[in-house]
């Protein structure tokens, strides 16, 4: 910890649900030690006086619709102005003063005496899960009491989803090569108990620090989601699995190319290595020129598709219900696409455009093969040159079917 002064142009975001009994003196005790800080409170559709009470002790408050931690927590950020952030759990007790003197691009609070909480599992995954995918330990891998620099905020921005954030928070910030400094102080908040409610609120935090470990994405919202591609693996298809590893690579690695004639132009890109890969599975696949064509136009087609939640599952399932294809992970996943809980990615629409190919060659022969395979080449065409979502969003039938489900 450094003596250096407390940094300039502090925001302070306060993610809040039905905490009315806990918010005020937070938010006093915020402007207190703080008193040039903004103070905004990210009230997540809290069902008491949470909004009514923060404004009344001197926060901003941003009334946030989504649920989760850490989706109130990027919405705040994108709320605030340049410089630090100071994230502050809602239902904190003690002084953060030492901690905003850190001079670390991510400083974390240690509570120094621990009160409750379960068996500690939660808690040593989430330990295990930074060590793995940074070699450093942590003591409070979970704490929510935490100072982001200008660059930490940079590199973490959007957050994991829900009680995940802080984990992949770290994660990304270590990644990034900043540096991590936990502090430890004399602090309380409310711990759970060793009962059926506390046990579920660890249940709920250990799985998603866990989903938040993994493969993640950015959606057109600015919200970052579960990557699902990998339960598109097919243990009895070879061929779909090499799809989705395909994919998979490009979600991981892949840069902002988009289209065909972008990735050409970079040069050596993921998508590169899927244009000249899945063809080549194609062939592989069913030992025919038309057959991989079928194949490998089909799996860019939903990739093309993949821009809005649910219009890449349902355009399968749609398909997939004509062509005798497999429908049920289309069917188990679209819940939790149209709600903005996860996403396909690459890894996901690849595969699925791809056992739609598979189909085809086999429902599809002679003159009928090569006609689909032209009609597959020009809706690929035309997502090139434009954008086939903005032609289903004019096309009155299709924008409707294209919205129902959705998040408005």
């Amino acid at each position: 910890m450094s003596s250096s002064p407390r940094p300039k142009g502090l925001t302070i975001l306060v993610p809040a649900r039905d905490e009315e009994e806990r918010i005020a003196d937070t938010v006093a005790a915020l402007t207190h030690d703080f008193p040039d800080a903004d103070v905004l409170v990210l009230d997540g559709r809290s069902r008491d006086r949470t909004a009514e009470l923060a404004e009344a002790a001197g926060a901003r408050v941003l009334r946030v619709e989504r649920l989760g931690k850490g989706e109130a927590l990027s919405v705040g950020e994108r709320a605030a102005p340049a410089g630090p952030l100071l994230l502050v759990d809602a239902d904190l007790r003690g002084s953060l003063r030492p901690l905003a003197e850190s001079t670390a691009d991510l400083g974390v609070a240690a509570f120094r005496t621990r009160v409750g909480g379960g068996f500690g599992v939660a808690k040593r995954v989430a330990r295990g899960l930074v060590r793995l995918r940074t070699g450093v330990s942590m003591l409070e891998p979970l704490s929510g009491q935490r100072l982001v620099s200008p660059r930490a905020r940079k590199a973490c921005f959007p957050l994991a989803p829900g009680f995940g954030c802080e984990v992949r928070m770290t994660i990304d910030a270590l990644r990034a090569g900043l540096t991590l400094e936990e502090v430890e102080l004399d602090l309380g908040h409310r711990a759970t108990a060793r009962d059926a409610a506390g046990f579920l609120h660890r249940g709920h935090q250990l799985i998603a620090a866990v989903v938040a470990a993994g493969p993640l994405g950015v959606n057109y919202r600015g919200l970052r989601l579960p990557l699902l591609g990998w339960t598109t693996v097919n243990e009895s298809d070879p061929g779909i699995t090499v799809v989705a590893l395909l994919g998979f690579l490009d979600d991981a690695y892949g840069g902002h190319e988009r289209g065909f004639r972008e990735h050409v132009r970079a040069g050596r890109t993921t998508g590169v290595l899927k244009a000249v890969g899945i063809p080549l599975v194609g062939l592989w696949r069913t030992r025919s020129l038309s057959g991989a064509l079928l194949f490998a136009l089909s799996a860019n087609l939903l990739n093309q598709l993949d821009t809005r939640p649910g219009r890449c599952l349902k355009a399968y399932l749609l398909a997939g219900a004509a062509l005798g294809a497999p429908l049920g992970r289309g069917v188990l996943l679209i819940p939790y696409d149209l709600r903005e809980r996860a996403m396909l990615g690459d890894a996901g629409s690849n595969a699925f455009g791809a056992v739609l190919g598979l189909k085809s060659v086999d429902r599809f022969h002679g003159r009928i093969r090569w006609a689909a395979i032209g009609v597959l080449a020009g809706l690929n065409l035309l997502g090139e040159r434009t954008s086939i979502g903005r032609l289903i969003e004019r096309t009155p039938g299709l924008r409707e079917l294209d919205r129902l489900g959705r998040r408005p």
